[in-house]
């Protein structure tokens, strides 16, 4: 160690590198180190681990690349979260495909939503250009080109992909509060149907099953059944039925209904061992952006509620990455923001890693900022007062380093980033200037034609191509009330004054009729099967129920 830290020029020590095949090469290596300030060798050294990592890239001092200082991400700290963040333009994006096919490589799956539809290009071996081959010879990467097994998923099957549904009762009432923009009261009150409708064993699996549950719940018969538990006025009813028809008239009903998507579809990997990467195509959707930022919450934590506790893993189950994570957290209540908080802080025990992908730093709320272990910055617009603050605010979130990050942030060229993760004892790394290596795979979007073959051919196809509208509570809702009609004209008198034809002289009351009638002995049964199992629900509310 003492060799290492004067620079003496001890010959350099090399761990395999499981990603590249290229060596490790320890910091003393770095070209030229014995000139280079004490500063840049102590971050240097800070990235030189000896387990299983992920190259992000070399070091960049005094305007120079140092291509032997490679500065990597352990792979056991995966799973402590991060932030990939930078303005509009910077590369993010291919931030994201380059540690998602690393990920890949070392057997972990990795889901990403591809907002903007270039993402795709991650399942097809890149394209030898002058730019990827200048940068490969820079940093000393062995640049060979490789694509992911993938798999092509789009929400409510609009778009090229394998149908990703959610029944509403695994939805939740928090999450679907988000995406009707519901205040609290009008949450805490869709939070007493969900529980209603879990108790009577009335699912909700469409959103017609949950505008039949309000619309009975807020009529006469149905106001004694929440009397003794808060009940539902009758203005809020109307809030969230005219919500839920404005929601559908916008297009909103393919995403919810049956067969629901199982989220542990996520975490396959490929015949070869290789983590298959899960690519949510949302090009379709992106302006709906409180919805699909809102699906991809309810994927997290639908994975939360069935995973087991891991405790601290070698390698991620998975790692989840959260593009365009302002979304979320935009206009978010109280209790959202708060069991997202929780989420992040737990699911890690769980075996996946969860990156928020967005613009600074400011646009997570500082409780789940503070959980997110590792940091990709890229560069900052600081052209404007509302620019200048962000940067301020950006810099005061890194520790201390030897840069003048303002001037650093605002500096960086596209496809380099100040990078600051977790060492394999868990203790922050030192602020690294980093020019990022080029990704393999194509830095680009595949064809139309070529997702919807991929998605044919996927083993999920057959299981979620066909949405299927079996009975739940609007059917049985509206045999009940079928029922009662049919219960009501049959005891009705006769024109005259007397019973009518076939009817014997002592009438039976209308409850009678009704629970003696075969539609509701149905239902009843139905119910009862339901009755003593309520549905668990998780931070989110969410629940899932195996079929």
């Amino acid at each position: 160690m003492s060799d290492r830290d004067t620079g003496s020029g001890t010959p350099p020590t090399a761990a395999p590198d499981r990603v590249s095949g290229e060596a490790a090469v320890v910091p003393e290596a770095v070209s030229g180190g014995a000139a280079l300030p004490a500063e840049a060798l102590r971050v240097a050294a800070g990235y030189a681990f000896a387990g299983p990592a992920l190259d992000l890239g070399a070091l960049l001092w005094d305007g120079r690349c140092l291509p032997d200082a490679r500065i990597r991400i352990p792979l056991p700290m995966l799973n402590r979260h991060g932030l990939v963040a930078g303005a509009t333009g910077t590369g993010k994006t291919k931030t994201l495909q380059l540690i998602a096919e690393q990920l890949s490589a070392q057997g972990v799956p990795v889901f990403l939503a591809d907002v903007k539809g270039d993402m795709s290009g991650i399942s097809e071996p890149g394209v030898e250009q002058e730019t990827v081959r200048a940068r490969a010879q820079e940093l000393h990467q062995a640049w060979t080109p490789a694509g992911c097994p993938a798999e092509f998923l789009a929400l409510g099957g609009l778009g090229h992909g394998v149908p990703v549904r959610a029944t509403v009762t695994s939805f939740g009432p928090v999450l679907l509060s988000k995406v009707l923009q519901l205040n609290r009261t009008q949450e805490q009150s869709l939070g007493l149907i969900f529980h209603y409708a879990d108790q009577k064993g009335l699912e909700l699996v469409d959103l017609k099953d949950l505008r039949a549950v309000v619309a009975f719940l807020s009529s006469d018969e149905g106001k004694q059944e929440l009397k003794g538990i808060g009940g539902l006025s009758t203005a809020t009813a109307g809030v969230i039925l005219r919500s839920l028809t404005a929601f559908e008239a916008q297009g909103m009903s393919p995403f919810f209904g049956e067969p629901e998507f199982d989220t542990g579809a996520l975490l396959r990997t490929a015949p070869d061992g290789r983590g298959l990467v899960s690519v949510l195509e949302l090009p379709e959707v992106q302006d709906r952006p409180q919805l699909f930022s809102t699906f991809l919450m309810w994927m997290l934590a639908d994975l939360f509620h069935d995973l087991p506790e891991v405790g601290d893993v070698d390698r991620p189950k998975l790692v989840f990455f959260f593009d365009e994570a302002h979304l979320l957290f935009t206009g978010a209540s109280k209790a959202f923001l708060e069991a997202i908080t929780q989420t992040v802080r737990l699911i890690r025990s769980k075996g996946v890693g969860v990156f928020f992908v967005t613009q600074t730093p400011k646009d997570v709320p500082a409780d789940v900022l503070a959980q997110l272990g590792n940091r990709v910055q890229h560069a900052l617009r600081a052209f404007t007062p509302d620019g200048q603050k962000a940067l301020k605010a950006t810099v005061r979130t890194f520790p201390d380093s030897g840069y003048d990050l303002e001037e650093v942030l605002t500096s960086l060229g596209i496809g380099e980033a100040v990078v600051t993760v977790l060492s394999e004892k868990g203790a922050p790394t030192p602020v690294a200037a980093t020019r990022l290596r080029a990704p393999r795979s194509l830095m680009g979007p595949v064809d139309a034609a070529a997702l919807d073959r991929a998605a044919r051919e996927s083993s999920l196809y057959g299981r979620y191509a066909q949405a299927v509208d079996r009975e739940s509570a609007y059917e049985k809702l509206t045999a009940q009330e079928a029922a009662r009609a049919r219960a009501a004209a049959e005891v009705e008198p006769s024109p005259g004054g007397t019973p009518a034809k076939g009817r014997p002289e002592k009438e039976t009351s209308v409850v009678e009729q009704v629970v003696t009638s075969g539609v509701f002995k149905s239902l009843a049964r139905s119910v009862g099967t339901q009755i003593g199992r309520e549905i668990t629900r998780s931070l989110f509310g969410t629940a899932r129920r195996r079929r």
